[in-house]
């Protein structure tokens, strides 16, 4: 799954322009001087934040859809083989996409090794642990379990010392990790075989995650969410190639059908490169604060896709213990608490 520009810290995204309430504070004198004008921004305003919020949201219903596809796909195609050739083809897009929209597509020198490692950690065994594990454990079991990254990530992030704990944060972290614990428990239980060893693998996946974000912070804040997110994948992809080389050895194309063609292009094409890009302007309107709280209908498109589409079944206990996640999450950013540290 991927989750690149939603997992960037706050500080490396663009800050939003005037809201409405900015753009239409002036007083009444103000406003009969520049009446036509002024409505006209806060028109186009308020048009544009409505148009950016969809936008979110498809993107949201696109990265949901995304782990059904991948699921379904790695039932024909190795997983890492498949995530080697989706991803590959995300970089070129986002290389393009890079050079038409910044002019230029390089890294200074000083950053091609950080870059390669967070990659390698991000996008490579992220990929290498989540696709694999997607083929023993549920689409919802691992939508709803990478559903408590931030967690790990703002946990990591403050052990790293690249951001500060709080009260808030460690209650937070505490209900999420539990309300995780609780969709393995009453789906596949505890173990380190079959979908309990899928659930297991798809948790370090996380973790391969959150370290790309708090590791990665200097180095975030220093380029786009665009120029990042397209040399991390491209990077990424070395750490998936030795295992994909092996699966294409083993892999028989004539699995490969049209139905297979169309689940790759739109997991590369659309949830891979361009979901990334309609968000990158999504949250220059919005901001990244409120653009973050879109994330979790991930999760709840994913489980209701799976059901749709692969005919799993949704356990009572996934919808209980994915609302105890999202409330751990939402604990862990309240604002009062989060001055007191621990």
């Amino acid at each position: 799954m991927s989750l690149s520009v939603m997992s960037h810290r706050p500080e490396v995204l663009p800050e939003p322009g005037p809201d409405l309430a900015a753009a239409g504070a002036a007083p009444e004198s103000s406003v009969a001087v520049t009446g036509p004008a002024t409505l006209g921004r806060a028109a186009h305003t308020v048009r544009a934040r409505h148009l950016a919020e969809i936008a979110i949201l498809l993107v949201m219903l696109t990265w949901g859809a995304n782990v059904v596809a991948v699921k379904a796909v790695i039932a024909d195609v190795p997983p890492i083989l498949f995530a080697f050739v989706r991803f590959g083809t995300a970089f070129l897009v986002l290389l393009a996409v890079l050079r038409w929209r910044e002019g230029s597509v390089g890294l200074p020198r000083r950053d091609i090794l950080p870059m390669l490692l967070l990659g390698l950690a991000g996008f490579g065994l992220y990929q290498d642990l989540w696709a694999s594990a997607l083929g023993r454990t549920t689409a919802s079991n691992s939508a709803l379990i990478t559903a408590a990254t931030p967690v790990s990530t703002m946990l990591i992030a403050a052990a790293v010392g690249s951001d500060t704990i709080s009260r808030a944060k460690v209650i937070g972290a505490a209900i999420s990790l539990s309300g995780a614990v609780a969709v393995v428990g009453v789906t596949h239980g505890f173990g380190f075989t079959g979908a309990s060893a899928g659930d297991l693998m798809t948790f370090a996946a996380t973790i391969c995650w959150a370290c790309y974000v708090a590791f990665g912070a200097p180095v975030l804040r220093r380029h786009s969410p665009l120029r990042t997110a397209t040399w991390a994948i491209g990077l990424g992809c070395l750490g998936m190639l030795p295992i994909a080389a092996w699966q294409a050895t083993t892999f028989d194309p004539s699995h490969i059908h049209a139905g297979t063609i169309g689940l790759y292009l739109f997991c590369a094409l659309l949830a891979a490169a361009a979901a990334n890009v309609v968000m990158f302007e999504a949250v220059k309107i919005l901001g990244p604060t409120r653009s973050m709280l879109f994330q979790f209908l991930v999760p709840a498109f994913a489980v209701i896709l799976a059901s749709i589409f692969l005919g799993e079944a949704i356990v009572i206990g996934q919808i209980l213990g994915g609302a105890v996640i999202v409330s751990g999450i939402l604990v862990s950013r309240l604002g009062p608490l989060s001055g007191r540290r621990v």
